[in-house]
């Protein structure tokens, strides 16, 4: 069964931007969808499938992947303890 559709979204406050767009005569279905990533890069997939070849994806990636600087890295201090009483004495 033939059919075509397309949708969008971008909401800068929670960082979602996707979309995803498809189309088929009833025997292929091909179109395409993209994501951002955690990383920064946006992923587009392009795709095309038929009972003939299956499921054929490309995908390819855009801008360059960030990563948050590593946290410092904590260290206890060692604990201090008392010093010990002197040992006693005997007359």
């Amino acid at each position: 069964m033939p059919f075509d559709f397309a949708y969008a979204v971008r909401d800068d406050y929670s960082g979602n931007d996707y979309a995803h767009q498809e189309t088929s005569d009833g025997h292929v279905t091909s179109g395409s969808y993209r994501v951002a990533l955690p990383d920064g890069r946006t992923e587009i997939v392009t795709f095309e499938a038929d009972h003939d070849n299956g499921y054929v994806a490309n995908v390819v990636y855009e801008g360059e992947a960030t990563y948050p600087a590593p946290a410092p890295s904590y260290h206890a201090p060692a604990p201090s303890y008392p010093a010990p009483p002197p040992p006693p004495t005997y007359a």
